[in-house]
């Protein structure tokens, strides 16, 4: 459920303080700058004993800091303040696995991404949908129709009178409404841990979310009974990827971690720690 929340409903509000906020300011010399990160989006980021913030994320960032000798300062934030408190001056970077959608590209730009992730159905049933096949490809969809109504038509009569479930306002909400929602039920929640706990229940028969989520999710002995199943959706349907984000007016530093991230992708550093953290690779 890689971020996350579309905010088409609070955009015009933003957008309103976006352009007070967003006054060209003198040039920084970026010695260090402070990181949001949610430290609670296990594995992309979580929050260990101690306080301590790791996971994929925080691991990476320690990497792309030292290529460009900036200090970065990680503190934990809720999703919700973060852009808020981007905008306020109260952080320079966010790095929450943020999907970059053309939405949050009107208010705060983004770094070239530093991962791509696939999402997939989760079921207990496997009557519902077959077990994902081991080593199978990644399904790219890009959106229209045209190419991606073979795929969507195959999982429509499989799920047709079935209960899927789905985290409200993320990058994946749309694709389940638009495809399903004249087949299916199509159970909304909050969170993804409170659908987790309908499917375990079997008060729905599957959901659909990140496979990164779910690779933390499984690891938990109270969801043994989850499986993957269908395929992997990836492509240009979910966007470009997740990326940092930060003040359009610091392009100088937004420039830094593109740099930083390019040499990361290109000597397989992200390589290396999705294998860690995700099981899976998410190189963009």
């Amino acid at each position: 459920m890689v971020k996350r929340m579309t905010w088409v409903a609070r955009m015009g509000a933003v957008l309103g303080v976006a352009a007070v906020l967003a006054a060209p300011v003198q040039a920084k010399e970026w010695k260090s700058v402070t990181v949001a990160l949610e430290g609670g989006y296990a594995p992309w980021n979580l929050t260990l004993p101690g306080g301590k913030l790791g996971g994929f994320e925080p691991e990476l960032l320690a990497n792309l800091c030292t290529r460009i000798k900036i200090q970065c300062n990680m503190v934990a934030q809720d999703w919700d303040g973060m852009i808020p408190g981007l905008q306020a001056g109260k952080f320079d970077v966010l790095m929450d696995a943020i999907s970059i959608t053309p939405e949050r590209e009107k208010i705060i730009a983004f770094s070239r991404p530093y991962a791509a992730t696939p999402a997939t159905f989760a079921v207990t049933d496997t009557k519902v949908l077959p077990k994902a096949a081991a080593g199978a490809p990644v399904v790219k969809l890009t959106g229209e129709a045209k190419t991606d109504q073979p795929t969507v038509d195959a999982l429509r009569k499989q799920l047709k009178g079935k209960t899927i479930g789905i985290q409200s306002g993320t990058v994946y909400t749309k694709f389940i409404n638009d495809s399903f929602k004249d087949v299916a039920t199509i159970r909304v929640y909050k969170t993804s841990p409170e659908r987790d706990l309908d499917l375990v229940a079997g008060r729905i028969d599957a959901s659909f979310d990140d496979v990164t989520y779910y690779a933390a999710l499984m690891d938990k002995k109270e969801n043994a009974s989850i499986v993957l199943a269908g395929p992997k959706i990836g492509g240009s349907i979910w966007g470009p990827g997740e990326g940092l984000a930060f003040r359009k007016q610091d392009a100088d530093l937004r420039a830094k971690f593109d740099t930083a991230i390019a040499a990361a992708l290109a000597d397989g550093t992200v390589k290396k720690l999705a294998a860690k953290w995700f099981k899976t690779d998410v190189t963009p």
